[in-house]
């Protein structure tokens, strides 16, 4: 029998759920679900990964409502999409993988034109990703529209669950809905979900705590954070410790410590080179372009590349909370995965990496001086809204992929 070359290769656990390595591919919107509908290139894109021998893949921004769309053509999770969303996660299970779904909600940052009115969020105020679309403005939510978004959670998670998937991440960060109110930059209320962190915490731990009761002690919640959203206003690094401590006593059973927002400062998510060449070349919208083509070089400035670069940070995070820790941010060969390990974290999830070598688990156990040839250049990041899916267009078309 051949002797496993690499840590990364060995099973983990995750609140029961036996995982086959340590490899989670992160979640990506994939713009492989139109209308909503969940389609054959869907299940194609993440069998890839599954055949590649990833332990778990994450369907990407898996709406708990319409209104948590940013676009229509994100997935929601809701009765009329059962028999599509059952076979998508079967025929990833098909191939010894098990399924995760990001549980997301957009808030006040959207471009979702099914909407019946405007988005709503944390505060009121502009609609930055619609601005270009004519949808200028969003509104606050009421305290009615925070027990309803609860209620929404709550529904999706007992859906997910019901249609198989094997675990559910909350998504807490990137400058989505739930890290709206989260952030001091964009939750300006005066009520009970403002003001203090304590406040600002309490819509997402009442989420938390009602996809807990939704699915039960025993079935795996998972959580994506933002440690630092970049501008000074915002959540800062010694904030995000005190978050996840906050979300580590309410129960939730492993964290993923990621950073910035998609909103303001995406390049602290990405690193390496600038995403502004790349989402020109697929941005469709003229005033978007223009826009982007005005304050691009300010909102997403090329940012030194370098392994692990989110490691040193989340090892801070590592050391207050007793649940499992997944790290993300520049895991790209086989050195850093054991040092990673090393560091206490229990699983690694990938994204352009995989996207770039999605058999990655195969070629480790063969090559275990294993480096990726992914180069950071970002250029799959541009290809989020691609007719293709969001792909890497160095190495794949994205029907390849």
């Amino acid at each position: 029998m051949q002797s496993i070359s690499n840590p990364a290769l060995t099973t983990g656990n995750l609140n029961g759920l036996t995982l086959k390595n340590r490899f989670i591919k992160a979640g990506t919107f994939e713009n492989l679900s139109p209308n909503g509908i969940p389609s054959v290139d869907l299940l194609n894109f993440h069998k890839k990964f599954a055949c590649g021998g990833i332990a778990m893949t994450t369907i990407g921004y898996c709406a708990v409502e319409n209104a948590g769309r940013l676009n229509a053509h994100m997935l929601t999770m809701h009765e009329d999409y059962r028999e599509g969303l059952r076979d998508l996660v079967r025929g990833i299970q098909d191939h010894g993988c098990k399924v995760s779904g990001q549980m997301g909600h957009c808030g006040a940052f959207s471009k979702n034109h099914t909407l019946k009115g405007r988005p709503k969020g944390a505060t009121g105020g502009l609609n930055i990703l619609g601005f270009a679309e004519g949808m200028w403005f969003c509104d606050a939510m009421t305290l009615s529209d925070i027990d309803n978004l609860v209620d929404a959670y709550r529904d999706a998670a007992i859906f997910m669950k019901s249609v198989g998937f094997d675990a559910l991440e909350i998504h807490f960060g990137h400058g989505y809905g739930l890290c709206q109110f989260l952030s001091p930059l964009t939750n300006k209320r005066k009520d009970i979900y403002g003001g203090s962190l304590e406040n600002r915490l309490r819509l997402p731990l009442r989420v938390l705590a009602a996809v807990r009761k939704a699915v039960g002690s025993d079935f795996p919640i998972l959580g994506k954070v933002s440690m630092s959203e970049g501008p000074r206003n915002g959540i800062r690094y010694d904030d995000s410790i005190k978050i996840c401590k906050a979300l580590d006593d309410a129960g939730i059973d492993a964290l993923i410590p990621s950073n910035g927002t998609s909103t303001m400062s995406p390049m602290l998510m990405f690193r390496g080179a600038s995403i502004l060449p790349a989402l020109l070349r697929h941005e469709k919208n003229r005033l978007m372009r223009i826009i982007l083509r005005l304050m691009g070089r300010k909102m997403f400035p090329s940012l030194p590349f370098y392994e692990m670069y989110l490691l040193e940070q989340a090892k801070r995070i590592r050391d207050v909370v007793k649940c499992k820790m997944v790290y993300i941010g520049g895991a790209a060969s086989a050195s850093s995965f054991t040092q990673i390990l090393d560091a206490g974290f229990d699983f690694i999830q990938l994204g352009r990496v995989l996207l770039a070598d999605p058999d990655l688990p195969q070629m480790l156990a063969k090559n275990p001086n294993y480096k990726s040839r992914c180069t950071h250049c970002n250029q799959c990041v541009g290809t989020i809204e691609s007719p293709q899916g969001i792909h890497c267009p160095v190495f794949f078309n994205g029907a390849q992929l």
